[in-house]
């Protein structure tokens, strides 16, 4: 019987409300089965309706604590999610992948909190195609594809063109159509994803969920595109789990652990 789980790291920021953030994503990881390690990338302040401000960790302070893990645990799937600026997410991925050339990277690209709070407001898009280049994921919602990838009918084919450096997972939520429907690209291939949209399923660091879950059914050795389906369906049950806006994390999920 297989009894040990895959540590799954996470570098994110601290959202006291727990429902974003490090704290969501250890949650996450626990209940799909890993085992969840930390690094803080921000402090926030915040709660599930508000967003007053952002304290970011000196890249050099997260590297620092990215070694002290690195000596002790075998570290090969990661979820990074709040990042000052896209020149930092390059200088920890390049990092990562020299301790670990194998390193599974899932990047939720958060661009702006869900009370409102603009992170990043002009993307470089030669640099986002040299840190694509090195991850495995990333996982925005549809505002967040169209400042990536651009707007309007065009974005189903720059979603598929850049799927060649990186598989791209699209959040559905912000749609209006009955369905939710989340769309995988994966070169030059699409997966689509569908459960019935929630009336009261709105919720604080759902983005966060789904990324974590994703990296997490990556790190159990699920093909990309059945851990994409599984972590849709884990964020699913997060969704519909109660009607505030901070859901809870009670459900059993089955998995098989690696030795």
């Amino acid at each position: 019987m297989k009894t040990t789980r895959p540590y799954v790291l996470s570098i994110a920021g601290f959202d006291p409300s727990g429902g974003a953030g490090i704290l969501a994503d250890i949650k996450t990881i626990e209940a799909n089965g890993g085992y969840g390690l930390g690094v803080l990338s921000a402090n926030t302040f915040q709660n599930d309706i508000a967003f007053e401000k952002t304290e970011w960790i000196p890249v050099e302070t997260i590297k620092e604590q990215l070694t002290v893990l690195f000596k002790r645990f075998q570290t090969h799937h990661y979820k990074i999610g709040l990042i000052e600026s896209l020149e930092v997410l390059e200088e920890l991925v390049t990092f990562i992948k020299a301790h670990h050339a194998g390193a599974v990277i899932t990047w939720d690209p958060i661009l702006k909190a869900s009370a409102g709070f603009s992170f990043h407001d002009r993307i470089d898009k030669r640099r986002l195609q040299a840190v694509m280049k090195q991850i495995s994921v990333i996982t925005p919602n549809i505002p967040e594809a169209e400042q990536l990838f651009g707007e309007g009918a065009a974005l189903h084919q720059q979603l598929l063109e850049n799927s060649e450096y990186c598989a791209i997972y699209l959040k559905g939520g912000h749609a209006t159509e009955v369905m939710a429907t989340d769309t995988l690209y994966a070169e030059h291939t699409t997966y689509t994803y569908q459960q019935p949209r929630i009336a009261y399923g709105e919720k604080h660091g759902s983005g966060c969920v789904l990324s974590a879950a994703l990296a997490t059914q990556l790190a159990l050795g699920k093909d990309l595109p059945t851990a994409a389906e599984n972590a849709g369906r884990y964020t699913h049950l997060f969704l519909s789990s109660n009607q505030t806006l901070l859901g809870y994390h009670q459900y059993p999920v089955h998995h098989e652990t690696n030795q």
